[in-house]
């Protein structure tokens, strides 16, 4: 029988268990750097898909995450951070997971083998929406159902794998590969494939935040500042956009109920209207908002 390659032995497992902790620890990490080269040959492919959710986030449509195990878990963690980091509707990012988000450190196990589960999970998207489905090995049947079912129904459908030629990337309208090597414990790809699935995940989704407007110069201005951190991080984005004190930015931020965009144009000295009404013209770009006030038309 051909051993699938997310089972494959790493060639420096021979005598692992036998070496001086701090010299495995020295392997796990070279395997750890080993799996983020891979993502590097993914790179257009998450553009293409980036471009896709961005245009179903920019309509009425809904991004949903799929996976099972430690690959519904990475799906699972970007999907959470949305809000908070481009303040995106979190009734518009859904999270499937096979078994269920566990509820504590018990990992839902048998509930990948069951395709029929990803499909019924799937009923729940529509034309318009986004999918991205993720699988290690890309043969899981959890994830396969969810995939075939999503793209059914009208979903532009990312699939991301570990394995080239993936069952998974059959049913994909972008397929993102990261071939990563075996992992230094055979199978567990919790490790090099969970490294490489959540910097695949990380890349996706802030150029999605960059393609909807929420990025401006490196700086989160889609956030809403929900608690002192968050606060701070936003008033100094305030400060340091329209050029101002940190007094000026905190006023400027009160009066936008603490959101950034308009924040930044009150600081400038347009009053919240009319700033409300330039972002909303320029599909909430911060960056066009402010050419159109500094050169109005």
């Amino acid at each position: 029988m051909q051993i699938r390659r997310t089972e494959a032995m790493h060639d420096a497992a021979a005598g692992l268990d036998a070496r001086p902790p701090a010299e495995i620890a020295a392997i796990l990490l070279d395997g750890q750097m080993a799996a983020l080269d891979a993502v590097r040959g993914a790179l257009p492919a998450l553009a293409e898909a980036s471009g896709r959710i961005a245009r179903c986030l920019s309509g009425a449509g809904r991004v949903h995450y799929a996976g099972a195990g430690s690959s519904g878990l990475m799906a699972g963690a970007d999907a959470m951070e949305l809000a908070g980091t481009f303040g995106i509707d979190p009734a518009r990012a859904l999270i499937h997971m096979a078994g269920g988000l566990p509820q504590d450190a018990t990992m839902p196990g048998g509930t990948e083998d069951d395709a029929g589960a990803g499909a019924s999970a799937a009923g729940a998207v529509s034309a318009g929406d986004a999918a991205i489905v993720v699988a290690a090995s890309g043969s899981t049947p959890y994830a396969l159902g969810f995939a075939e079912a999503a793209r059914a129904r009208g979903a532009a459908t990312i699939c991301i794998a570990n394995v080239p030629g993936a069952p998974l990337f059959a049913h994909a309208d972008v397929a993102v590969c990261l071939p990563t090597p075996p992992e230094v414990l055979a199978g567990s790809t919790r490790m090099g494939a969970g490294t490489a699935q959540k910097a695949a995940l990380n890349i996706l989704s802030t150029l999605v935040g960059v393609a909807l407007g929420h990025v401006h110069d490196g700086m989160m201005v889609n956030l809403r500042a929900d608690n002192a951190k968050l606060r701070a991080r936003a008033a100094g984005i305030v400060a340091r956009i329209a050029g101002v004190g940190p007094e000026a930015a905190a006023s400027a931020l009160d009066e936008a109920g603490g959101e950034v965009k308009p924040a930044v144009m009150i600081a400038l000295g347009v009053e919240l209207p009319a700033a409300l009404r330039v972002l909303e013209q320029t599909g909430g770009n911060l960056r066009a908002a402010l050419g159109r006030v500094k050169s109005p038309a």
